[in-house]
């Protein structure tokens, strides 16, 4: 009986320790050695523009939020469980980065517990309620030799896109995940990249840009953190309101995650949302997609658990009041999905197969998303590496497609169901190509079986519904494809089956 007295006595103690303030607990010897320290710190100063304060900026420990005052002063208590201070950069000022990196973020330091910093924005000289962004899939760089080919292929090409646009066009990226692969040393090589494109570039994190050798989910984040900052975070641009998420939820063991929003995430993004007037375009990015159709293409009953957000219905149901468009990479193939209020883009990925081919599993080129904000509106194609942007199908002659050889196949890659797609047999026009379910010709060519591609032999074709088949008769010398997007650009391929 007193053993269990002392005992019960420990347990309340220890309730008392974690619901007294920090003042209190420092006055404690604490008796568990590695219990969290919740002392409380202040976290206080101001934004400003050159010297003159900003009212109305969110200001957060990734835990709260607060909004600075008149004078642009903030003041937030905070506890030492949290990494840095941060803010929403508003609309209507540059974006600060070091070297193409955003800085919006300074993290903390525990020497008092007061915990001062200011943060300095500059005013843009121009509107932003229009303007551009890219979306970076995928880097994932695992030697020197992929880290070159970003380096001198993939960064030249979005910085020349850039310089196609007229002068002052506002543009910034989003590098969405899996910046690296499993070897943080490049992420110097990554950050030479995006300083190379010339544009502030925002960064999301990806499976494999964990620390695999922690013990938990809390730990896996460490050395993304220290390259750029915090997993979650949000921003804003012209109308739209930006939003960062960490969906990649480590399991403890190498190589096991899932996709998941912890319930840290979803507290902060309801604050977060309650500064954003109902009917606003979201953009959210993460890494992992809430949902694909791969399973239902590879006639499976659920998805994986790494390759969608498990519980990606209480984000949708946190969203209903918004238009709300998804930026996400991970699966190395592209699919736009469109449902309600929401959209999702899954990128096709700026290293295609891994750095092994010039298409991923799916005949997506290699490459990255544009997007195009006007107001509240966006339009979007895909700019493949390499290629004119006008580069948006691609047409097989019958024969190439080994499941279907009497048929040409088109691959559009980015489709959705608002395109318009029309063939013509030697001008005549012959109506719209039918969908299917089936592989690339080129992707299956490159990358099925164990002994291709050389570099990677893992790497396999994948099964996609953004292919179409037509049947022209054998006295048709020319196949015209003409593709519509949803905002009434055409594109247009034609393939000589006389030649």
């Amino acid at each position: 009986m007193s053993n269990r007295r002392n005992f019960l006595k420990q347990v309340g103690l220890t309730g008392t320790l974690l619901a007294a303030p920090g003042t209190l607990l420092k006055s404690f010897a604490n008796p568990f050695k590695g219990a969290v320290d919740l002392t409380n710190i202040t976290l206080k100063g101001k934004v400003h523009s050159n010297g003159k304060g900003i009212e109305g900026v969110a200001v957060t420990d990734g835990i709260n939020i607060t909004t600075t005052g008149k004078n642009g002063s903030y003041e937030l208590v905070s506890n030492n469980t949290a990494e840095f201070v941060y803010i929403s950069i508003p609309s209507g000022y540059e974006i600060p980065n070091e070297k193409g990196i955003a800085s919006f973020y300074s993290p903390i330091k525990r020497d008092s517990n007061i915990f001062t910093t200011d943060f300095a924005l500059q005013k843009l000289k121009q509107d932003d309620t229009n303007h551009n962004f890219v979306v970076w899939a995928d880097p994932q760089i695992k030697t020197k030799e992929d880290a070159r080919l970003l380096k001198t292929q993939s960064a030249p090409d979005l910085r020349d896109l850039v310089k196609s646009y007229p002068a002052g066009t506002l543009f910034h990226g989003v590098g969405c995940g899996d910046l690296v692969w499993d070897e943080f040393d490049l992420f110097a090589d990554y950050r030479e990249a995006i300083h190379t494109a010339n544009i502030p570039f925002f960064n999301v994190i990806g499976n494999h840009d964990l620390d695999m050798n922690a013990r938990s989910d809390e730990g896996s984040a460490d050395t993304f953190k220290k390259n750029f900052g915090p997993a979650y975070y949000s921003f804003n641009r012209g109308k739209i309101h930006y939003v960062v998420l960490d969906d990649v939820f480590f399991m403890g063991l190498e190589k096991h995650y899932m996709g998941y929003i912890t319930e840290k995430q979803f507290q902060w993004l309801e604050q977060d949302l309650k500064f954003v007037k109902p009917g606003s375009t979201l953009v959210i990015n993460l890494h992992i997609p809430t949902f694909t159709n791969q399973s239902k293409r590879d006639k499976k009953t659920e998805p994986e658990v790494g390759a969608v957000v498990m519980n990606r219905k209480r984000l949708y149901d946190m969203l209903k009041a918004y238009t709300v468009h998804f930026m996400s990479g991970h699966t190395h193939f592209n699919e736009v999905w469109i449902e309600g209020n929401l959209t999702e883009h899954n990128h096709g990925t700026v290293c295609g197969a891994w750095w092994s081919g010039p298409i991923c599993g799916d005949g997506t080129p290699s490459g990255y998303g544009v997007y195009e904000v006007k107001g509240n509106e966006l339009s979007w194609y895909y700019k493949a590496t390499g290629q004119p942007k006008e580069h948006q199908i691609r047409i097989y002659a019958p024969g190439r497609h080994k499941d279907f050889p009497d048929e040409a196949s088109i691959n559009v890659w980015n489709y959705d169901k608002n395109w318009k797609l029309e063939w013509f047999a030697d001008g005549k026009a012959m109506g719209r190509p039918e969908q299917r379910t089936a592989y690339d010709p080129w992707a299956y060519e490159l990358y099925l079986g164990s002994a291709k591609p050389n570099i990677r032999k893992w790497v396999e074709p994948n099964l996609t519904d953004h292919i179409f088949f037509i049947k022209p008769a054998s006295t048709v010398k020319t196949i015209k494809v003409v593709a519509t997007d949803p905002f009434g650009k055409t594109y247009t391929e034609t393939l000589n089956l006389s030649a």
